[in-house]
């Protein structure tokens, strides 16, 4: 199985509640982004633009409690910039803990092995390591040579003192889909956990605009990725985001059930895209126009297929019904050959 048994069975029983109690709008994953400063300087990133006063900015302990407390997520995943940076960083892991937070601390893995000594292995800890493919692939994505054989020295480190590990991979236009099966291939006899996958989303401000996938072309290279999966690739996402990555079923954005928490406050509307900050999370909930955001409504959002937009979208198609229910299990057993040409 992807994620533990009680990691599963939270979420499921978390949405549960907000169905029983008719709440439309409720987290799923809080982004808590502590600080935007990171060691590198990757070509699709949307944070590393800001000035050198916000990248010297973080997010205290208290801050970081208080949005989680604020939020209720059951997960809450830790992106940035860099979170290893950060100098309370395992104060804050060990505050989510003894909230029993399901963490997925997402970092680039050159602090990892250095900083594995602050921490303490638990089913509530992951370490979300970036890799946007094999050796070639990874450098040149992160704008520097020999970070992926750090990565993947600092990855069997973690797994060889038994914390959980996985992944994350952002696809671009210039992904080869064999490459990228032959990379799941790797990953899988490396020993991780799962993977997370997805397509960039073209922020205004990364480096090189010219590497996003426009909507059409997220699933045809998703489709050709995903055909006939290997039997030994796990992913850490529901199965219905991954059949909406291959064209076979179409979601709204639910753009509430990823909120992003950062030095600014609660970033309307999502993780993406910042147009404004609320206070507070209720604020963030009840004051934004949500119906502004998604695909045929903003322009911002129209090539986006983000799992920060959709995961929560396929996650509640498997709880609203015994029909979606059914897709899901179906989608687990047996994956449906892709729509696209």
């Amino acid at each position: 199985m992807p994620v533990p048994v009680s990691q599963a069975l939270t979420v499921a029983s978390h949405v549960i509640r907000q169905k029983i109690k008719g709440n439309k709008y409720f987290p799923l994953v809080l982004m808590l982004e502590p600080l935007f400063r990171c060691n590198l300087t990757c070509a699709g990133c949307g944070k590393i633009q800001y000035p050198k006063e916000i990248l010297d900015r973080r997010l205290s302990v208290e801050e970081c409690m208080k949005a989680v407390d604020e939020c209720g997520a059951p997960i809450v995943s830790i992106p940035g910039g860099e979170p290893l940076i950060h100098p309370e960083i395992k104060e804050i892991v060990e505050g989510l803990k003894t909230r029993k937070k399901y963490i997925y601390l997402c970092t680039n893995a050159l602090l990892l092995k250095r900083k594995l000594d602050l921490f303490t292995p638990s089913k509530y800890l992951t370490f979300n390591v970036h890799l946007d493919g094999l050796k070639e692939e990874h450098d040149q994505s992160v704008g520097r040579e020999g970070i992926f054989e750090i990565a993947v020295e600092a990855i069997k480190e973690a797994l060889g003192r038994g914390f959980r590990v996985t992944t994350n991979t952002t696809f671009f236009n210039s992904t080869d889909s064999e490459k990228a099966r032959i990379f799941f291939d790797f990953l899988s006899d490396l020993g991780v956990e799962s993977m997370t996958i997805s397509p960039g989303y073209c922020y205004e401000k990364a480096p090189h605009q010219d590497r996003f996938l426009k909507r059409q072309q997220t699933k045809s290279l998703f489709a050709k990725i995903l055909e006939n999966p290997n039997k030994k690739w796990r992913f850490n996402q529901s199965p219905l985001f991954l059949e909406f990555l291959k064209g076979n079923i179409d979601y709204d954005c639910t753009p509430w059930g990823n909120p992003t928490y950062n030095i600014f406050g609660w970033q309307r509307p999502c993780y993406l895209i910042g147009e404004g900050h609320a206070k507070t999370f209720q604020e963030l909930i009840q004051d934004t126009d949500w119906d502004n955001y998604g695909t045929g409504r903003n322009e911002k959002c129209a090539d986006c297929m983000v799992h920060c937009g959709y995961e929560a979208s396929a996650v509640n198609d498997t709880f609203s019904s015994l029909g979606g229910l059914s897709r899901t299990i179906r989608a687990m057993i047996r994956p449906r050959p892709s729509r696209q040409t």
